[in-house]
């Protein structure tokens, strides 16, 4: 059966709609057996999640915290997924002006109550935008698509 990899991130500006396109290359381009499939947090829903054997989440830092488009997508798929999602591997790209450390920890206590399993440390793309980042993200992307279909997670 082929697995699927969910992508959920916002992505409102050009730059960080490029680490979106980079997060969705990598783990197209790395995971030729995996299902890649990429929303917005408001398009993605409860089916979608619980379709995906992983999810990579991405977001903006907004004032300290997760866009609201992030927690909108937590707040309608918290309850329908909850008993059914435990253990779900996932990894977090975070687009921050500043530190990033209120949207991991946000971001963190939520999937901590969704009983969800980060299977790396959060990427955080701190401070003015730098090219680098695109690969970090594509790194991203494709570490998540190669580990789900070797079934490392």
């Amino acid at each position: 059966m082929r697995k699927s990899l969910l992508i959920v991130a916002h992505a409102p500006s050009d730059n960080t709609r490029a680490l979106l396109d980079a997060v969705h290359t990598g783990a197209v381009e790395a995971g030729g057996g995996v299902q890649v499939t990429c929303l917005s947090p408001f398009d993605s829903d409860p089916d979608a999640v619980l379709a995906a054997n992983a999810v990579i989440l991405g977001t903006t830092e907004n004032l300290g915290y997760m866009s609201g488009a992030l927690k909108d997508f937590f707040d309608r798929i918290y309850y329908p997924c909850l008993e059914e999602t435990q253990g779900l591997p996932y990894a977090l790209f975070v687009r921050a002006g500043h530190d990033g450390t209120g949207t991991c920890r946000a971001i963190q206590s939520i999937t901590t109550g969704l009983r969800w399993r980060a299977v790396q440390e959060p990427l955080v793309c701190r401070g003015a935008f730098d090219r680098r980042f695109i690969e970090d993200c594509r790194d991203l992307g494709a570490g998540m698509a190669a580990g789900l279909e070797a079934g490392i997670f």
